[in-house]
């Protein structure tokens, strides 16, 4: 094998182990799933790492504990928690120095 060959099959060998890592790292982001509940915990979303509301749980009799509005304070409150916390958990594979950083 020549050494323009050479160069030719490492480059394409460097291209597959990259498009490996960009499918490993999507399939990580994609399996973020984060499950604040609310302050009083009746309520629990589930949002992604791109702060997409995926779920939405409310505990039996929860309708009738609030009124409309103090209940979207309650979903309110717990999506907002739960979208931090997925982007905690997105910044932290995103950026893995940084979380060692923290912990030190």
């Amino acid at each position: 094998m020549s050494e323009t060959e050479s160069s030719v099959q490492a480059a394409l060998d460097a291209a597959r182990e990259l498009r490996h890592k960009i499918a490993d790292l999507r399939e990580r982001i994609d399996a973020i799933r984060a499950r604040r509940p609310s302050p009083s915990g009746l309520v629990i979303p589930e949002v992604d790492a791109m702060g997409r509301l995926t779920n939405l749980y409310l505990a039996p009799g929860t309708v009738d504990r609030f009124s409309g509005p103090e209940l979207v304070v309650e979903i309110m409150a717990a999506i907002k928690d739960s979208a931090a916390d997925a982007a905690r958990q997105y910044d932290a594979l995103m950026n893995p120095a940084d979380l060692a950083d923290q912990v030190l």
